[in-house]
């Protein structure tokens, strides 16, 4: 059975930053998956839920409300990992190009002064947030963003390489 896209990607030596997850066509439309990854899987701790589930709101919030880009956003949810978010864009841009939409996004967090949606009527679980966890993985993340704009590692998958053997078995290259 083939592995599904961010499954093949070499979780060992993924670092924080902006990635293409997979491009799908929908349609006559290019959608494209972006893995938002902000801390270093199996390496640095998984993202606190109740913070991840703050940051969640408060960046889809703003994802859906940014003039230039609200109507290309389909989809701002986080990973089961608790490592980073995936969104998902209409279009095929690289992951460059929505660099400052990221930024601004993670940046946006530290003046919120409320939960949007973190209501009991809006949420299935309003009382797991944590807006001072979630301002703090923010800073972490936009500043990281920041110092490592023009480090393209930020922005290519490691990919996990497959060898197979003339008898069909498959390895992972370590």
């Amino acid at each position: 059975m083939d592995l599904i896209p961010s499954f093949s990607v070499d979780h060992t030596r993924i670092i924080p930053g902006i990635f293409t997850s997979r491009v799908d066509i929908l349609g006559e439309e290019k959608v494209t998956t972006y893995d938002i990854r902000v801390t270093k899987p199996n390496t640095e701790p998984a993202v606190d839920v109740a913070a991840m589930h703050s940051l969640e709101h408060v960046i889809a919030t703003f994802l859906r409300n940014d003039p230039d880009w609200k109507d290309q956003v389909i989809y701002w949810g986080p990973m089961g990992c608790l490592t980073g978010f995936y969104l998902i864009l209409k279009g095929n841009r690289e992951p460059k190009d929505i660099y400052e939409l990221i930024l601004n996004a993670f940046r946006s967090v530290e003046d919120t002064e409320e939960v949007p949606g973190a209501q009991a009527v809006n949420c299935g679980n309003y009382l797991m947030h944590n807006l001072n966890m979630a301002k703090w993985y923010a800073r972490r993340f936009a500043d990281y963003l920041a110092e490592n704009k023009n480090n393209t590692l930020i922005f290519e998958y490691p990919k996990a390489e497959r060898f197979v053997t003339e008898d069909g078995r498959q390895f992972f290259d370590s």
